[in-house]
């Protein structure tokens, strides 16, 4: 397992900042004290391997098929419905929701391979991630991919409460692959997928699903 590229500079100030911190510890903090000195370091070390954890970058078993969608991120699955979907797509879709909790790998991945058609950036809010209005009031990303097919497969990366940060790679026009990275979320939010309303859907509320690797839908 290594640790992915979004991680790297908020590791360095995590170290530099609890470094800083247990320094001014042992200097100003007398030796009568020591249980104290002990108190902060054990924290520190705590927080930064709660920070190492979140920007994990496991490896993952990628089978490519044109007939799946995978699902884009870790999670669990908190909405699975039959929707309108007004700003790109303007059609009923079957809305499938992941949410990530802070301990969830936050890398999100490609359902499909195809053509990259939509790549939009939304400034917003940062409501709850299940907050029912946070697919459309939150800070968010819409993106559309459209395969081989002409099968379009929208996907909208939301920020929540705690996640301030969206990360999406693709532009318009980019030709993505099943499974690689799309971009990435920090500290826990939420993806949206609106999929045609004749897709089998293959899992079920609160289900746990991995990104890259859970069979989210098939197409017919």
């Amino acid at each position: 397992m290594t640790i992915h590229k979004e991680g790297f500079a908020t590791i360095i100030i995590t170290v530099i900042t609890l470094a800083v911190i247990n320094f001014l510890s042992n200097y100003f903090i007398s030796e009568n004290y020591q249980y104290i000195k002990l108190a902060i370091f054990i924290i520190s070390v705590v927080l930064f391997l709660i920070v190492l954890q979140f920007f994990r970058n496991p490896s993952r078993k990628i089978i490519i098929n044109e007939k799946y969608i995978l699902a884009p991120a870790d999670g669990k699955v908190v909405v699975i419905e039959e929707v309108d979907e007004p700003e790109i797509l303007k059609e009923k879709r079957i809305q499938v929701s992941i949410f990530m909790s802070p301990l969830n790998v936050h890398i999100n991945r490609y359902p499909i391979s195809g053509e990259v058609i939509h790549s939009i950036y939304h400034p917003g809010l940062y409501l709850v991630a299940w907050h029912p209005k946070s697919s459309t009031e939150n800070e968010r990303t819409t993106v559309v991919i459209q395969n081989g097919a002409r099968v379009k497969i929208l996907l909208r990366q939301i920020a929540g409460a705690l996640a301030r940060r969206i990360v999406c790679y693709p532009l318009e026009g980019w030709k993505v692959r099943q499974g690689d990275e799309m971009g990435f979320i920090k500290f826990g939010s939420r993806v949206d997928l609106f999929l045609p309303l004749n897709s089998t859907i293959n899992v079920k509320l609160n289900q746990k699903v991995k990104g890259g690797e859970t069979i989210i839908a098939e197409l017919n």
